[in-house]
């Protein structure tokens, strides 16, 4: 008979790693099965990743709390966001330019490449964690009595009072537990790379509403000390026929391209690195918990990149998750199902909602009827000149309105 376990975490990366990380500060020692081997750190270091994601305060705070920020081998810290739409009057300005790079206490955010993330996320579970696996597969889920039955691919099988899946958006922990999902297929791709620009950056992520589609400038850090500033990750929303072609082109004719498309916000595009393309769907799981079981990040809901918000939601899931459970934890009582639907009530509704606005906008943006057209100009122009509005959408961007209601607030 095996053990019963407190509660095991599937999935390995930057939310999963969290909550077990969080945890582990309490007392709560997680077992965690990952299906990514120990990365080599000077390999994956030495390879610039096209993407980045955009950390928000919150995350960045959370990550300072379990000791990771500290061991990120980089990351670029961005003081202002700028966002306009190419056919319209209107444009939305928060923070500012720097000509020097910003200080985490003037920072927005900071805009971090997933390969580093998972790096310093790895090492410090190897340090911190008493049982933390990599290569693990996952072939088998089932509800006991008492919690949840695993079975790996190497013949073990574990038992836990609590399953917590952070397995992605293809969640196998989801699929096994027998939640549904509710999918948004947008019938649009992004194209992400990343672009040397001839003009510096200044520290501003800077968002183009195309007539196709969104078009984001995000600020990232170089191998090379004396670019920094001048290398950004694209993502470039497009319908699924665009990214195609555009996917297709060469990179002379990609960058003459972008430079275009783009007004030469940041001058020419003169150097072009790791063109990917993927298709964008929403999702969202009809619940996040059952009896023993909870889910999290993309397993939880995927929205669209728009606002750059998938990863910082997720980190606030695992905050909140963490912070009922371990509440609980005083009075005697560990995973109990109200616990859970306490977590699915707080965090939900907020993540449902987040996901509609953010297909609205995109939505709203790429409409070019009159009537709409006008409206989001107007909206544009209002929000720009509202102290009080902007105020309202950066504390919904930095999370630390919900980190306020846990153990974790700044």
């Amino acid at each position: 008979m095996s053990e019963m376990l407190d509660v095991v975490i599937v999935g390995g990366g930057l939310v999963g790693g969290l909550t077990a990380l969080l945890l582990a500060q309490d007392g709560v020692q997680a077992t965690v099965l990952d299906a990514a081997p120990v990365l080599d750190q000077d390999k994956t270091l030495a390879v610039m990743n096209p993407r980045v994601l955009a950390l928000s305060q919150a995350t960045i705070h959370l990550l300072k709390s379990v000791n990771v920020w500290d061991d990120l081998a980089r990351q670029m810290p961005y003081s202002g966001m700028q966002v306009w739409n190419k056919n319209g009057y209107g444009e939305i300005n928060f923070g500012h330019a720097s000509e020097q790079q910003p200080s985490s206490d003037q920072a927005l955010g900071s805009m971090v490449e997933p390969s580093v993330l998972n790096v310093a996320i790895q090492q410090k579970m190897l340090q911190e964690l008493k049982d933390y696996r990599t290569q693990v597969k996952v072939i088998r889920i089932e509800q006991i009595p008492q919690g949840w039955s695993i079975q790996l691919a190497d013949g073990t099988t574990l038992k836990t009072k609590l399953l917590i899946g952070a397995d992605g958006a293809n969640s196998f922990v989801r699929e096994q537990a027998y939640i549904d999902i509710d999918v948004l297929d947008y019938k649009q791709a992004a194209i992400s790379c990343a672009i040397r620009t001839t003009q510096a950056n200044q520290y501003v992520a800077r968002q183009i509403f195309l007539p196709t589609g969104p078009l984001a400038f995000l600020p990232m850090a170089s191998l090379k000390t004396q670019e920094n500033g001048y290398w950004q990750s694209i993502v470039w929303t497009l319908p699924d026929d665009y990214a195609d072609e555009y996917s297709a082109l060469s990179d002379q004719d990609f960058m003459r391209l972008l430079t275009q498309e783009s007004l030469q916000m940041l001058g020419e595009v003169v150097e072009v690195r790791s063109r990917a393309q993927f298709p964008l769907q929403a999702r969202a799981a009809q619940r996040y918990v059952k009896s023993g079981l909870a889910l999290i990040g993309d397993a939880a809901h995927v929205i669209h990149p728009l606002a750059g918000q998938g990863v910082n939601i997720g980190c606030l899931d695992a905050a909140v998750l963490c912070d009922v459970l371990l509440h609980d934890l005083k009075r005697g009582v560990w995973a109990h199902e109200q616990t859970l639907l306490r977590y699915e009530h707080l965090r939900k509704g907020q993540n449902d909602a987040m996901m509609h606005s953010m297909s609205a906008i995109g939505w709203l943006e790429s409409s070019e009827l009159f009537p709409l057209v006008w409206a989001r100009n107007f909206g544009l122009k209002q929000v720009e000149h509202f102290v009080g509005l902007k105020d309202r959408f950066m504390q919904q961007a930095n999370g630390l309105s919900t980190l306020k209601m846990t153990r974790y607030t700044c």
